[in-house]
């Protein structure tokens, strides 16, 4: 092979040389042929051309497939990093609840309502700001999630544009199996759901610790109509009770009396609430509502026709915390509130049950406020 410039232009010629010999077998001569070989090398020089910047376009692109596969694993990094916190903010919660059930034993041990009212506003500010930074945080991972998730679409959509048949896609689908990505996509949003959730019990918790303790003395007495109050509270809870009874009112003659009128419907509220709460789903009952005036006491009775509570819990229900609810459907605070409302006005609460039948509880108020009494009767 050589290159032969003819008329001005290289060319590339094969030779190809066979000798001649003579009667004798001595070499006297050669038959040499010239084949003009420059079209044929011309194509193997462009096709080693677009080879070599072929390997260079498979050695750049590989290269970006190796980084964005080092940015991915630095994503999936960074979403252990989040489960991890998120790990560590539920563990927070864990132990707010135990501080909360510590919180509880000191205030069933109290004698005093007052002292368990102090204890109770101490333990509601000492909740309330770590709650704060849990509540902040989560909607911070919130956020953080939501960005991930944006990050993971944009790298399936560069996979769906690669093909299934790229090595990158089948390598980076191994790693999303590994990693159950599709899981961990539905699963956290449901955990961050549920942390919330759990966040907002503690602080509605906290919130029911700062009423149990809470001392009205900016409010000033005024004469009230109960009855009024009652009506207003009936509407209020009208959605609360109308899928589970019948109510019946049956009001009598009653003064206005001296009172808080905003505390005691709050009472009424919690006697309402808990006696719709007390008839089972699904078998309509009736809560019946009575007045009337005995001496120098009006008296408020709120009656269903529940299950009733057994006697062995009579006598705490009362206690803060104490519930016969399932967990998660009470917080145990709301007889607590109503019982220290009650006897701030210088009242009481008489609690009457038969298991099977339903439970009445009959709030007894001077119709003048008298100073509370040291020891109220709770159970009758």
């Amino acid at each position: 092979m050589d290159v032969k410039n003819l008329g001005g232009k290289d060319r590339w010629l094969s030779v190809t040389a066979a000798p001649i010999h003579d009667s004798s077998g001595a070499i006297v001569g050669a038959i040499e042929t010239w084949q003009d070989i420059t079209h044929r090398k011309s194509a193997e020089l462009s096709m080693l051309a677009s080879a070599t910047e072929l390997e260079k376009l498979v050695e750049r692109r590989t290269g970006q497939l190796k980084r964005a596969k080092v940015d991915l694993e630095g994503d999936v990094q960074r979403r252990k990093q989040i489960e991890l916190e998120l790990t560590s903010r539920n563990a927070e919660l864990v132990e707010l609840n135990e501080r909360l059930s510590q919180a509880q034993q000191q205030l069933v041990q109290s004698e005093k309502l007052a002292s368990v009212g102090q204890l109770a506003a101490g333990v509601a500010h000492e909740i309330n700001n770590p709650i704060g930074y849990v509540q902040s945080n989560l909607g911070s991972l919130e956020k953080y999630l939501s960005d991930l998730f944006g990050i993971l679409q944009a790298y399936e959509q560069l996979e769906a544009e690669l093909g299934n048949a790229h090595p990158a896609v089948a390598s980076m689908a191994n790693v999303k199996q590994s990693f159950d990505l599709e899981f961990l996509k539905e699963d956290l949003p449901n955990l961050l759901k549920e942390s919330r959730e759990g966040v907002d019990r503690v602080r509605k918790i906290v919130l029911d610790l700062k009423d149990f303790s809470r001392i009205d003395s900016a409010q000033q007495l005024e004469q009230a109509d109960l009855h009024e109050g009652l009506d207003s509270t009936l509407n209020i809870v009208a959605n609360e009770l109308k899928y589970r009874a019948d109510v019946v009112k049956q009001y009598g003659p009653l003064p206005e009396i001296e009172c808080l009128p905003s505390q005691l419907n709050q009472v009424f509220m919690n006697l309402l609430v808990n006696a719709a709460q007390a008839i089972d789903e699904g078998r309509r009952g009736t809560i019946t509502v009575s007045t009337g005036i005995h001496a120098e006491e009006v008296w408020v009775a709120v009656t269903d026709t529940g299950a009733g509570i057994s006697p062995e819990h009579l006598s705490r229900i009362f206690d803060p915390f104490f519930t016969t609810k399932p967990v998660g459907k009470g917080t145990g605070l709301g007889l607590s509130v109503s019982y220290s409302i009650v006897k701030k006005h210088g009242g009481r609460i008489e609690v009457e049950s038969e298991l099977g039948k339903g439970t009445t509880f009959k709030v007894l108020l001077p119709v003048r406020r008298r100073a509370p009494a040291g020891a109220a009767e709770l159970v009758k």
